[in-house]
């Protein structure tokens, strides 16, 4: 009762910002839920396909993306201070760079394009892949615009707008995907690349509802009225690229482990690819909670850290570990009682239902260290503590994950359950070594004050 007592108002002022954020989320992959589960339903061929070009995708997706993420601390810092000036800075010089990196990135990634023939995939899954994973491509400048100030609402604590965004946009994504995947009203029937035109036209719609919400909010109109050509500056750049350019980083790295996972499926065979994405699917699912919570214990912590508030700063950070723990054991018991099931949702394909159903056991385990590790992040994140991050991603991902992984599957023979083996070995010491790396950085500064005083 005394630790309810000293947390219940973190507890409150996390999920009320975490709420909209995990809708948000929750709604981003209800929507890869339901492409996966209407592609499916026109052969397992199709379905490996959109896994393997949205995984394609996905990599760099996430690094365009988390180079937005740093706005949030930094706009939460100045939000906290109250200096307005400034977070209006970061959003305007924000908005210049991301669109600038969110076209370079495309044309890389239009540039790799004829790469995806010799990455040892079947050859009927890759034709399927490449029209579907060339919508995608050119939907990330708009979503970047999305991200901006998707990032920098957070900072000035406002997840709901971000949430109505989404969600609108992902019923726009399915209405799509009824025409164009399957035909429908005279629409082209165009398969799985019908999935990836739709998700595109619903990424366009992205920036434009966001930046229409934001300008007929009073309190929000009023950052646009502190833009100015005057007001692009270096300084900001470097600031945003200095936060951002880490986390990108270590959302790189950890979402090339499951890029390598799905492209070693592949070199085991269709049925693994597909099962495969069911089990991830399921597995990010789940983990939406916890990432919702990630970003509101960054707005919290950025806050109480800008202000110099270190004993509400930690209690936040603590309370949000309670909820992830909590979270995570809940969503692990449920996958595990329903994981012969849930694969009958995307598939009738009897070997891809049993390997999926044996491999959300290993999706279970999952979440538990994931869950930890991405609390920890949020934490670390709102303390502008990135580098860290990535260095524990380098050496837990990357060093320790992926090479266990290969061993586990190919070594010893455990086949598509032994890639996921190792990476709950990577994500647990990662876990250990942020919670450790949290805490060695809140003792230092604490007792740094102490000295000054």
């Amino acid at each position: 009762m005394f630790a309810l007592k000293r947390y219940k108002h973190q507890y409150i002022q996390t999920i009320k910002l975490a709420t909209p954020a995990v809708i948000s989320n929750v709604g981003q992959v209800v929507v890869q839920l339901v492409d996966n589960a209407m592609v499916g339903t026109i052969g397992t061929v199709p379905l490996a396909a959109v896994s393997f070009g949205g995984t394609l995708f996905f990599l760099v997706f996430v690094f365009a993306m988390g180079l937005t993420m740093g706005e949030t601390p930094l706009v939460g810092g100045s939000f906290a201070r109250r200096n307005h000036k400034e977070s209006a800075r970061y959003l305007q010089n924000g908005l210049l760079l991301f669109i600038l990196c969110g076209a370079f990135i495309t044309a890389l990634q239009l540039l790799t394009i004829p790469l995806i023939d010799h990455m040892g995939q079947p050859q009927e899954v890759v034709d399927v892949a490449v029209p579907y994973y060339r919508y995608l491509v050119f939907s990330l400048v708009p979503f970047m615009i999305f991200s901006t100030c998707k990032q920098f609402l957070e900072g000035v604590g406002n997840t709901k707008i971000a949430m109505i965004v989404m969600l609108s946009t992902n019923i726009l994504n399915v209405i799509g995907n009824y025409l164009l995947i399957y035909g429908n009203w005279g629409f082209p029937e165009m398969g799985a690349a019908g999935a990836g035109l739709s998700t595109m036209i619903a990424r366009f719609c992205m920036p434009i509802l966001i930046l229409v919400y934001m300008w007929k909010n009073t309190k929000l109109k009023k950052y646009f009225k502190f833009f100015s050509m005057t007001k692009f500056n270096s300084r900001y750049i470097k600031s945003l690229l200095k936060v951002g350019t880490p986390i990108s980083l270590q959302l790189l790295m950890e979402s090339s482990v499951f890029g390598l996972i799905a492209i070693m499926m592949g070199w085991i065979g269709t049925t693994e690819i597909a099962a495969n994405q069911i089990a991830t699917l399921i597995g990010s699912l789940a983990f939406m909670m916890v990432l919702g919570v990630c970003a509101a214990t960054t707005i919290r912590v950025s806050h109480e850290f800008g202000v110099g508030n270190l004993k509400m700063m930690n209690r936040a950070a603590i309370a949000s570990f309670h909820i992830g723990f909590v979270w995570n054991i809940i969503s692990a018991t449920t996958i595990v009682l329903l994981r012969n099931h849930i694969p009958l949702l995307f598939t009738s394909d009897p070997a891809a239902i049993e390997l999926a159903s044996h491999l959300l056991i290993f999706i279970a385990f999952f979440q538990i260290s994931d869950g930890i590790q991405c609390i920890a992040i949020g934490v670390l994140r709102g303390m502008k503590d990135v580098k860290s991050i990535m260095i524990v991603a380098t050496i837990s991902y990357l060093l320790i994950g992926m090479p266990t992984s290969y061993v586990c599957a190919f070594v010893l023979g455990m086949g598509a359950p032994g890639l996921w083996v190792g990476t709950i070995i990577g994500l647990s010491i990662a876990s250990v070594l942020l919670v450790l790396r949290y805490r060695k950085l809140y003792l230092q500064i604490r007792r740094a004050r102490i000295t000054e005083l």
